[in-house]
């Protein structure tokens, strides 16, 4: 399993276990991880939710007028190394 996918999943198995069940889904450049956010955090549980996201390479709270809050998480896919990454003009 690539890296990122293994962050991601276990972003979102900690997130669940703080009791915010989390949905990772593929994309092509990354992986994303989705949690609904209560209303009531404590002080202490949003400190922990945050150590968890810490390890994403993006994340931030989306909050609606009709106070729903989601927590999104991002985790960029490895470029893969190649001889060619300066392209054609580049090479000997």
């Amino acid at each position: 399993m690539p890296a990122s996918e293994v962050r991601a999943a276990a972003i979102a198995a900690r997130l669940s276990d703080l009791g915010l069940p989390a949905r990772v889904e593929e994309q092509d450049r990354y992986m994303s991880v989705e949690a609904a956010v209560p209303e009531s955090l404590s002080a202490d549980l949003w400190r922990e939710v945050l150590e968890a996201v810490a390890e994403a390479d993006r994340f931030g709270l989306l909050a609606t007028s009709l106070n729903d809050r989601t927590l999104w998480v991002v985790v960029r896919r490895a470029v893969p190394a190649t001889g060619d990454v300066g392209g054609p003009s580049h090479q000997r």
